[in-house]
C-alpha cells in the first residue's frame, strides 16, 4: 500500500506534518477564540458564505458528516474488492479510521472550542477524514499504475492538498472550524494516513509468510 519509491519522502513529510500538529495543538490548547493567524485570514462566522457557494459548501460538510463519509468509505471499499484487492480494502477503512480517530483523540487533548463549550474544534475531522480518503485513493492509484517517486509523490500530495483545501474552505466558510483548525486536520491525515500503508503492509506481509 505504500510503494518503497514513496516511502522516503513520503516518511519526512509525516513527521514534518505531525509536528505541525504537536506546535498548533501546544499553542491552541484551551483556546476559544481564533488566533493571531485565524483572524489574519478571515473571522470565522456563520454567516462567510452565501448562496450558490453556501450550498456547495453544506454539500461538502455533507460528506465529511458521519453518513456521507460512510457512503464515501462504502463505495471505496466495494470498488477494492471488486477489482479482488482485500489489502487494499482493508488500507481504506484503516487509513481513513485511524486518521479520524487520531482526530477525536487530539480534539480531547487539546481542548479548543468554537461556538461553545460543547464544540472541540482542533483539529478538524472533516478535513482531517477527506484528506485521508484522498490521499488512499492516491497511493491505491500509484500503486496500480507503477509511477515513480517523482510523479506519485506528486499525485498524493496533489490529491491530498485539493481534498482537504476544498473540504478546509467548507468548514471555515460554514463558521465550524477556525483556518488553523483545518490546517490541523491536513496535517494530521499527512502524518497518519502513510504510517498506517506501512502498518497494514507489515501485518499483511506477516500474516501471508505464517500461512506458507
Amino acid at each position: 500500500m505504500l510503494p518503497p519509491s514513496l516511502r522516503a519522502r513520503l516518511g519526512l513529510i509525516a513527521a514534518l506534518a505531525a509536528l505541525v500538529v504537536v506546535a498548533l495543538g501546544v499553542l491552541y490548547a484551551g483556546h476559544s477564540e481564533p488566533g493571531a493567524v485565524d483572524r489574519w485570514i478571515i473571522q470565522p462566522t456563520a454567516d462567510s458564505v452565501r448562496p450558490p457557494w453556501r450550498r456547495v459548501a453544506l454539500a461538502l460538510d455533507f460528506l465529511g458528516a458521519p453518513a456521507g463519509a460512510a457512503a464515501l468509505v462504502v463505495a471505496a471499499v466495494t470498488g477494492c474488492l471488486l477489482l479482488r484487492r482485500p489489502r487494499a480494502a482493508v488500507f481504506v477503512v484503516a487509513g481513513v479510521g485511524v486518521t479520524v480517530g487520531t482526530a477525536r483523540l487530539l480534539k480531547s487533548l487539546v481542548g479548543r472550542t468554537i461556538h461553545g463549550e460543547d464544540n472541540l474544534s482542533y483539529p478538524s475531522g472533516h478535513t482531517a477524514f477527506a484528506t485521508a480518503l484522498a490521499l488512499v485513493v492516491a497511493l491505491l492509484a500509484t500503486r496500480r499504475l507503477g509511477l515513480g517517486r517523482t510523479a506519485g509523490t506528486t499525485l498524493v500530495l496533489a490529491a491530498g492538498l485539493v481534498a482537504g483545501a476544498a473540504m478546509g474552505w467548507a468548514q471555515v466558510a460554514l463558521g465550524a472550524h477556525y483556518p488553523t483548525d483545518v490546517l490541523g486536520g491536513w496535517c494530521t491525515a499527512l502524518a497518519v494516513t502513510p504510517a498506517t500503508a506501512w502498518l497494514v503492509d507489515r501485518v499483511a506481509d506477516a500474516a501471508r509468510r505464517e500461512w506458507r
